[in-house]
């Protein structure tokens, strides 16, 4: 799998750096790397971040909670995660150029294009997060542009009403791509409590601010599955990547609907299948999206709810269940407990269907009470392999003051 996504992120990076009939000698001509040398971070600017953990049979995972400005989160998660992402960062971006054959600067060209359609939140936390890292913030340019082009194939259920004991949206999360790359190593939940905007939870990786998936203190959770082959390459990069418009939505929808518009106002990048799900009690409910963006416009977004019979899965669909599992083999499980999916069922059916050799982590939220469960690969064995770690965001409370987090929120 990793070598097929170097190869495609390759071909990628070498059409951003050189004319059509330089592309084929254009690989490893490109200027060094810079240094992992930075200027001396401003003075604390304001904003707070607090570390915690979250464990369960002998993981701990590091839980960043921060707050403020776009900017002042980005500081504090950079002071707070800084060993880590010195640890982690460097060494991941000289391990990808090498395989690519490539410079950072292509890669960096590549988030430039990409994040000037972008919202201006992440490039300010990210402009924050190398001031409070010491990283430089051309590397982390580079290292956030990595999902743009590398291929990768995930899976995503949501269950709600019907389908669950009581009545909770529950949501998986899949991701199926690369361990050579090492993230998981250096995994990370963040808590962002932002001054204006929705607090919301990522699980993400040290020094990555993008979210692939997600869950807002309004029960919206987010979820994403890549469709794209690498015989697609080049994917468009005039368009802000998933991760970037899924911190937007998590900042911003308040509820299904406004999810769906904020969704409708993104220019897509390439093709992929998403699941939104809210667990707020007017608005509890989930839809499935197929979204091509290399397709005509008529053809390139599709909207399913739950047993609808034109899904594309149908006729294996059911009341209160929106799901992509890519052909793994959901459904009986998702049928044989239909009225019975609570959290540990989908923990368990989370298990059953990630591409084994590429399992990197798997998440389950109970959008209702927002509560999450994480697992990530680590020691030599893979996502659904490992321990689920449990947080529940009511009741965080990472700078020991005896209030929740979310209580002392905007």
């Amino acid at each position: 799998m990793i070598r097929s996504a170097f190869l495609a992120l390759a071909s990628f990076a070498g059409t951003l750096a050189a004319s059509p009939q330089d592309k084929e000698n254009s690989l490893g001509q490109t200027g060094p790397a810079p240094s992992a040398a930075a200027a001396p971070a401003p003075p604390n600017p304001g904003g707070s971040g607090h570390l915690a953990f979250a464990e369960a049979e002998g993981v701990r995972i590091p839980v960043a909670v921060v707050r403020g400005s776009p900017y002042q989160m980005g500081f504090h998660l950079g002071r707070l995660l800084a060993d880590r992402m010195q640890s982690f960062i460097p060494k991941a971006m000289a391990g990808i150029t090498a395989e690519m054959k490539s410079s950072t600067d292509a890669l960096r060209d590549l988030w430039g294009r990409s994040a000037a359609w972008g919202d201006d939140r992440v490039e300010q936390e990210l402009a924050g997060l190398a001031d409070g890292s010491g990283l430089p913030l051309g590397l982390l340019q580079a290292m956030h542009a990595v999902p743009l082009a590398m291929p990768y194939s995930c899976s995503s259920i949501a269950a709600w009403g019907p389908a669950t004991p009581d009545g909770h949206l529950r949501q998986t999360r899949n991701l199926d791509w690369s361990l050579e790359v090492g993230a998981h190593e250096f995994p990370v939940i963040t808590v962002y409590l932002p001054d204006k905007g929705f607090p919301h939870a990522v699980p993400t990786f040290a020094g990555m601010i993008g979210a692939h998936t997600g869950l807002n203190a309004r029960g919206i959770a987010l979820s994403e599955m890549g469709d794209s082959p690498a015989r697609e390459m080049p994917y468009d990069s005039l368009a802000p990547h998933f991760t970037v418009w899924f911190r937007s939505m998590l900042y911003d929808a308040e509820n299904l609907d406004s999810a769906l518009s904020l969704f409708r106002s993104q220019r897509l990048t390439k093709r992929y299948h998403f699941v939104f799900g809210s667990g707020a009690e007017n608005s509890r409910g989930a839809v499935k999206i197929r979204a091509h963006a290399p397709e005509p416009p008529a053809e390139r977004v599709r909207v399913w709810k739950d047993n609808d019979p034109a899904d594309e899965l149908a006729p294996h669909v059911l009341p209160g269940v929106v799901y992509q599992d890519e052909g793994r083999g959901a459904f009986p499980f998702l049928r044989d407990h239909h009225g019975k999916l609570d959290s540990a069922a989908l923990r368990d059916l989370a298990c059953r269907i990630p591409i084994k050799g590429g399992n990197v982590v798997n998440v389950v939220y109970d959008a209702t009470s927002l509560e999450l469960w994480v697992t990530y690969a680590g020691q030599g064995r893979e996502a659904y392999e490992r321990p689920w770690v449990h947080l529940n965001l009511r009741t965080l409370d990472a700078n020991q003051n005896g209030q929740p987090d979310l209580a002392e929120s905007p």
